[in-house]
């Protein structure tokens, strides 16, 4: 029988995630198809959900588009009343831009969407089963965890 390394455990756990995946079929909030936010506009709201309060230079930067370019996509959310521009207090040239309330709700149901899914898989499972899955859940959650102190400590 052939020794299990680490890196053939994460493969295998990387291919049946892979398979998990393909088997579930991809839901999108409703708001998605009917909302008229280009990709450009959701690829900002993305990054706004996940870096909370952004300078625009690094928006642009992040996503690797002219500064001219992300100002007018941002332009277009704030008409839509889905980001909200300030200046930095510390430094009134400096632009930030962050989610508003709408925006925040918006992104929120792609999330919401992930969970009913998660739910979905769960469904049918026996209480031992659930009770590993919860076990791995935990694991992951505590090293994804570390990870982002780590990477927090690190931009410090």
């Amino acid at each position: 029988m052939m020794s299990r390394t680490k890196n053939n455990i994460v493969k295998e756990i990387l291919d049946l995630s892979e398979k998990i995946f393909a088997t579930i079929p991809i839901t999108v909030p409703p708001e998605w198809f009917s909302s008229d936010a280009t990709i450009a506009q959701l690829r900002i709201l993305l990054l706004l959900h996940m870096q909370d309060s952004t300078r625009m230079s690094s928006i642009a930067s992040e996503l690797g588009i002219a500064l001219p370019t992300a100002t007018g996509i941002v332009d277009n959310l704030v008409k839509k009343e889905l980001v909200i521009r300030d200046a930095d207090p510390g430094d009134r040239r400096v632009v930030v831009c962050r989610l508003s309330s709408t925006g925040q709700i918006f992104i929120n149901k792609i999330w919401v969407s992930g969970q009913a899914q998660m739910e979905r898989l769960l469904d049918g499972l026996s209480l031992e089963q659930l009770e590993k899955a919860a076990e791995v859940a935990d694991i992951l959650y505590q090293n994804a965890s570390r990870r982002s102190s780590k990477t927090n400590k690190d931009n410090l």
